[in-house]
């Protein structure tokens, strides 16, 4: 190998590490008392929900795929890989997060409107956003504690953009401004 590829291949290695390291630092802070994991939703092709949908009617949403849920299933089998086999689990109303943490099968799965996307609907952002900051402050998060939202809500809460399945580790704050300890990729 000459050293122009020996050095590549070490950065590229590197970051592979560095990855590794975030991510298994994100699961420790996940696994501590006053911190909560929020999930976008497995893979569900496609944006926006089709004009009309109903959140009541999965057949008039965006769904997950077959790649989809078995992602949620892997992400599920992350959580026990890494010593968390039960969590108390909300998700939003819509089919593809609520079908993510059923499959995720660590719980059972409270539905809560607070989580909902507001993507076809920004005037609700701030309105909802203000609701769910003081729902996530009075959270007993002595045990593992996850949210399976869509990428605006976590945006509007974690202030990052998110990829279809990843996880987001929170510490709560005493503002009601959640911090990210780490990120957890799942694809």
């Amino acid at each position: 190998m000459t050293g122009r590829r020996a050095v590549v291949a070490s950065l590229l290695g590197f970051g592979l590490v560095g990855t590794a390291r975030a991510q298994s630092a994100a699961w420790v802070a996940l696994r501590t008392p006053g911190h909560f994991a929020m999930i976008r939703h497995a893979l569900a092709p496609g944006t926006f929900d089709p004009p009309g949908f109903k959140v009541e009617d999965c057949s008039t949403q965006r769904n997950l795929s077959a790649e989809g849920r078995a992602q949620a299933v892997r992400i599920g089998e992350m959580f026990r890989a890494n010593g968390i086999v039960a969590a108390k689990l909300y998700s939003s109303q819509w089919c593809r997060c609520l079908e993510t943490a059923r499959l995720m099968a660590l719980g059972d799965v409270t539905p809560d409107a607070r989580l909902n996307s507001f993507a076809q609907n920004r005037e609700r952002a701030e309105r909802q956003t203000a609701a769910l900051r003081p729902w996530l402050a009075a959270f007993d998060l002595g045990q593992p504690t996850v949210l399976v939202t869509h990428q605006v809500v976590i945006s509007a809460i974690a202030g990052t953009s998110t990829s279809s399945g990843e996880i987001v580790v929170l510490r709560r704050e005493r503002d009601e401004r959640p911090t990210v300890q780490g990120r957890i990729e799942t694809s």
